[in-house]
């Protein structure tokens, strides 16, 4: 029996995960929108035979003088041009179901994995910012349950229209005319709370069935749904013992739908930050922290936690984010990390702890040698609290091509990791199955 291996995502986020990843003298910011740097940054993940590339995503973001404020592209125009310069590595893009109609997004999903060959992926999200709204001609965001429950239909009738036309439909029998087995097409006549569609998409499934369903979120709703919907979830943790739980907590939801454990893969966050020696590595870390002025550190804080600390001294004592909410009904889960890092490492001031999450977001922090690194990932992946990771460089391209050059031969020597790509779509490489198609499955259940 071969050895279980992990799942690698390259998480990334431009110019670099740490939040003053723009002022490092290395830093090429100025070539987040060319596709020529999106391009290395592409082949550099896919040299070390990364199963994926995701691209989160976020709009209505604050514009603040003094940081780079989530300047990018689409992240689907993104993935439909590195389609085109990678072989194997899959793609991810976000879109959220809040300010999108299923339609587009199934359109769009099917063009880019019939183009990538079978290699993309949909990164379901609700939108937690509340001035995303704004955007849209709202007045208020969709509260989280609504938007949770808006979600679950969602997906459920993107899913529908990538299977309207069965790839077997396709007969194209020049001889004799037929171009259609319409047996194989179905035709949707959805009509439910907050969607109403009819008709079909205007593309065959595709060449992994569907794409992959990515879905990042911790919440109890969140939860529910990728334990319904997604096949892999993205999430933060900073404990050993709190990843095996939310591990333990997910898989376990999986059998009432119908599931396999491992039809979903759990992926926590991991912000690497390598070097030849422990000493260099923490340097390293240490000189991009060094770049976070105040204002910036404080506003980040503010994002982070949903408590305005703009005023207060960044020299001054953490006050208590225990118990605050995003939305007015979601809890913030991101305040639960803030207070457990404080607790565990000891923090006094606002200052130490922006520097304790500038580069991970709450995600798990690794700075050392790459043994080091190695050490951490396998601890996780051999103790039921991962299935592997989504990976954060501090800065792209150079702290992403440090842990290729780095982390991923010693995982390759553990045998932890793969050497060459093994299946030709994103779903064989993360060892996921290929999903049936509900159309079918709903006339075998309805005869039944």
């Amino acid at each position: 029996m071969a050895k279980k291996q992990l799942a690698l995502g390259a998480f990334i986020n431009l110019p670099g995960h740490h939040v003053a990843s723009w002022r490092h003298p290395q830093s090429e910011v100025r070539k987040v929108t060319d596709l020529s740097y999106l391009t290395e940054i592409a082949q550099i993940a896919e040299r070390g035979k990364f199963d994926n590339l995701f691209f989160a995503d976020v709009f209505g973001q604050q514009i603040q003088e003094n940081a780079h404020s989530g300047l990018k592209l689409d992240p689907v125009v993104i993935i439909s041009a590195l389609a085109a310069v990678t072989k194997n590595i899959g793609l991810t893009a976000t879109l959220t179901t809040s300010y999108n109609d299923p339609f587009h997004v199934a359109r769009k999903f099917a063009a880019i994995d019939h183009l990538s060959n079978g290699r993309a992926a949909w990164n379901v999200v609700t939108s937690a910012n509340e001035r995303e709204a704004l955007l849209f001609g709202r007045d208020a965001h969709y509260q989280h349950a609504e938007r949770y429950e808006r979600a679950d239909e969602f997906v459920d009738v993107v899913k529908k229209l990538w299977y309207s036309i069965d790839e077997e439909a396709l007969i194209i029998d020049k001889e004799s005319g037929r171009y259609y087995d319409l047996e194989k097409v179905t035709e949707l006549n959805h009509e439910g709370k907050f969607f109403k569609v009819k008709g079909t998409l205007d593309a065959p499934s595709t060449p992994q069935g569907h794409p992959v369903i990515v879905q990042a979120g911790s919440s109890e709703a969140g939860k529910e749904l990728a334990a319904k919907t997604a096949e892999v979830i993205f999430t933060a943790w900073q404990t050993l013992e709190d990843a095996q739980a939310f591990y333990k907590d997910v898989k376990g939801r999986l059998a009432k739908y119908g599931r396999d454990p491992e039809d979903l893969k759990i992926l926590p966050g991991a912000f690497i930050v390598v070097a030849e020696t422990e000493e260099e590595a923490i340097a390293k870390h240490q000189q991009l922290n060094n770049y976070i002025t105040p204002e910036v550190g404080l506003a980040y804080l503010s994002t982070f936690t949903g408590v305005d600390l703009s005023n207060h001294d960044f020299e001054g004592p953490i006050p208590d984010f225990n118990g605050q909410q995003v939305d007015g009904t979601n809890p913030n889960i991101r305040s639960g990390i803030v207070k457990g890092i404080v607790e565990r490492k000891g923090l006094k001031t606002l200052r130490e702890l922006y520097n304790n999450i500038a580069g991970a977001r709450g995600h798990r922090e690794i700075v050392g040698t790459p043994t080091q690194v190695a050490d951490a990932l396998q601890e996780w992946f051999e103790n039921d609290a991962a299935d592997g990771f989504n990976i954060m460089a501090p800065t792209f391209p150079q702290g992403l091509n440090d842990i290729v050059e780095l982390v991923i031969p010693e995982l390759q020597r553990r045998g932890l990791f793969k050497t060459e790509y093994t299946g030709s779509t994103l779903r064989e490489n993360l060892g996921l199955k290929r999903p049936t198609n509900p159309h079918t499955q709903q006339k075998i259940t309805q005869e039944v």
